[in-house]
Order: structure tokens, then sequence, then C-alpha cells
């Protein structure tokens, strides 16, 4: 067995543990009586939260992620990279579902007017290393993408070009990029988020793709490629 298939094992089982807990949560929610409207509003995230925000930009994160690992399914023959792109697809896809069911359950907008990952930017003095999020986030848009870590619209156009071990490395290499950044916000949630729920799905990312890092390295490694500066 790879690391690729226990970290997606892992992933998959904890995000059907978390799905159950936020059916528990919605359920709780709804057995409250009139009087507990307080406690209600108290456990539900506000708009501009770390919980809504994290919700909202991970599930625009994780869609290019299943994207991508689709687009390289259709471009390679080799059985290690196409495995791995299959578990990064159906994980996240999962994850992208449950992220847009909650923000359904808490009432909140799927979309912000807000600059992407400006949530991680909250937080205090102590926390102010991730406020340069905004400028790279900026620059990000204009070269045709969302976010620190996703790609490029030209990126991903080549990427549908490549054939082979080039698209294999092009992958590998932008998942890198992709995996990074996620990590980084989903530590930012752990850290920052109030719903106990969420909290433990993004610690569960954060490993995850932690693991799928690794791995990556390794397939880039034995490509006689490496991931990007």
């Amino acid at each position: 067995m790879t690391r690729t298939y226990w970290a997606a094992v892992t992933a998959v089982v904890l995000a059907v543990l978390f799905a159950a807990g936020a059916v528990t949560v919605a359920a709780g929610k709804g057995n409250e009586g009139g009087g507990s409207g307080g406690s209600e509003a108290s456990r539900t995230p506000g708009e501009d939260s770390a919980d809504a925000g994290f919700a909202r930009d991970m599930s625009v994160h994780h869609q290019q992620a299943v994207e991508m690992s689709f687009i390289v399914r259709d471009r390679t023959k080799d059985e290690e990279v196409r495995r791995l792109a299959y578990d990064i697809a159906n994980t996240q896809a999962n994850q992208r579902g449950m992220m847009l069911g909650w923000l359904d359950l808490w009432g909140l907008p799927k979309v912000s007017s807000d600059e992407p990952m400006a949530w991680m930017a909250k937080g205090g003095p102590e926390q102010g290393g991730h406020g340069g999020h905004g400028s790279h986030g900026a620059h990000e848009v204009r070269d045709g993408s969302l976010m620190p870590g996703m790609a490029t619209r030209a990126e991903l156009a080549k990427l549908r070009e490549a054939d082979g071990e080039q698209a294999e490395i092009l992958y590998l290499q932008l998942m890198t990029d992709h995996h990074k950044c996620g990590v980084t916000m989903a530590q930012g949630c752990a850290d920052r988020c109030e719903v106990g729920t969420e909290r433990s799905l993004a610690q569960g990312m954060v490993d995850a793709q932690e693991s799928e890092l690794a791995l990556m390295a390794d397939l880039l490694k034995a490509r006689g490629a490496a991931p990007r500066p």
C-alpha cells in the first residue's frame, strides 16, 4: 500500500465522521426550544467569521484541486499518479460538499465580497504572519488565479495540453503549490475556527495534505524534477 492510499483512506474516514457530526449539530439545533435562541446564536458562526471564511475559500480551493486531478487522469497512463489524482479528487470533493453544507446550515452565503483569505488576517498581532496574503492574492487574481497557491488559467491550459510525464510533472508541481497553501489555510482554521467539527476537519486536511506533499516530492524526484521554488 502506498502512503497516498492511507492518506486518502484516513481523509475519507474523517470526512464521514465529520459529516455525521455536522448532522448531529444540526439536529441538536432543531430540538432546541424557543428559549434557547441565545445559545443557538452563540454557536452559529457569523458571516465574517473564520468558520465561514474558511468554508467559502477552501471550497473554491478544493474545486480546483478536483479539476486538476481529473485533467491529469486523462493525460497520463501512470497508475501511481492516476491513483493519487483519484484520491485527491474523491477526498476534496467530499470535503467541499460538507463545507458548502455547513454554510447552508448556518444560513450564510457561499460567496463573499471580502478578499480571499482575508479572514486569516483577523486574529491579532500574534498571527500577523498571514496578513501578507492580501497583496499576493491580488497578484494571483490578475494572473488568472483566485487566491495564493491556486493555478492560473494559463497553467490549467498548459496542463490540459501536456501528455505523459510532462503532464505528471506539471500536475505534481501545481498540486504541491496548491497543497502548501491549503495546509496554511487549514491550519488557520484549526487555530481560529470556533466550530469544533470544522476545526477537526481542518486539522485532518493538514495531516493528509502534508502526507501527500511528501509523496509528491518523491514522485517528482523519481521523474528528475522538483517542486517549483
